[in-house]
């Protein structure tokens, strides 16, 4: 069941123009958005729901989640005006039966779907949203919308004082949030080496000279206190008692390091924003 249709839409469509072009300092983001009002009350039986629950998650789950609350690419019906309005099933059935394969992101119909079988999701649907509506916190997930809090001008002001000597908004950060967004983004921003994506460009490199003077420069493989190693350039490893050598380490990461001891809040959603716009 991929979903109620017009919504689907709307919220992609919303997402993207927010990926866009962000405005200011803002606090609409999904996770932040009030369930709406359920337009007429209504109940189900305990074993209907626990019926729904078992359909749901077969055939709805993988898009709006275990719990209806969204999943990968299905939002949130928990927060659905459709699901608010509806009543018993008048507007979820029959969006259900006929899919909507035109939307930006396609729902499959489910025409042949068992009236037991619908009347028991309609009743978990709306079982789930009157347990959300009855929690004190409304926070699901972070999506790319909820960490774009800061403000785009004041972002690229900061990038260009502290990010700039290394990093190009128009040459090797071109196109980063058509790449990754959201927590993914801001973890690569406040930590590179960390996680899948590292290459040979970020890693330190060590340059030793050992007491007779001789030099060997490579990439670092391992330090300790004891113990200095490195990968040079014809993929040899060689490794160096700390006591015997010196060395110097050139780590460019080590700018990020620095900076996670000096940002603000205020800078760091200024900063993720601001990136948020390179693509």
């Amino acid at each position: 069941m991929k979903r109620l249709g017009t919504a689907i839409t709307c919220a992609v469509a919303a997402v993207n123009a927010a990926l866009a072009q962000p405005p200011g300092r803002r606090a609409d983001s999904p996770a932040a958005a009030a369930i709406p009002e359920t337009t007429r009350e209504q109940s189900y039986a305990d074993e209907l729901i626990d019926a729904g629950g078992t359909v749901f998650s077969s055939q709805c789950g993988f898009c709006h989640g275990l719990d209806s609350a969204g999943g990968s690419g299905g939002p949130d019906l928990t927060r659905s005006e459709l699901v608010a309005g509806d009543f018993r099933g008048d507007a979820i059935g029959p969006v259900i039966r006929a899919g909507r394969l035109d939307a930006e992101v396609p729902m499959p119909a489910f025409p042949d779907l068992a009236s037991d079988d619908l009347e028991a999701i309609v009743a978990f649907i709306h079982d789930q949203k009157a347990q959300a509506e009855s929690l004190e916190g409304g926070r699901r997930a972070v999506t790319a919308e909820d960490v774009q809090s800061g403000d785009v001008a004041a972002g690229r002001r900061y990038f260009e004082v502290n990010c700039a000597e290394c990093h190009s908004a128009d040459g090797d950060l071109a196109g980063i949030a058509a790449r990754m967004d959201g927590l993914d983004l801001m973890r690569r921003m406040l930590n590179p080496g960390s996680g899948r994506g590292q290459s040979v460009r970020g890693t330190p490199r060590v340059d030793v000279t050992t007491d007779d003077g001789e030099r060997h420069v490579g990439l670092l493989a391992y330090q300790d206190e004891f113990a200095i190693a490195l990968t040079d350039a014809d993929g040899r490893y060689r490794s160096f008692a700390t006591r015997t050598v010196e060395f110097e380490i050139d780590d460019p990461l080590a700018r990020h390091a620095e900076l996670l001891e000096q940002y603000t809040d205020d800078d760091m959603h200024d900063v993720l924003t601001f990136l948020h716009t390179l693509r």
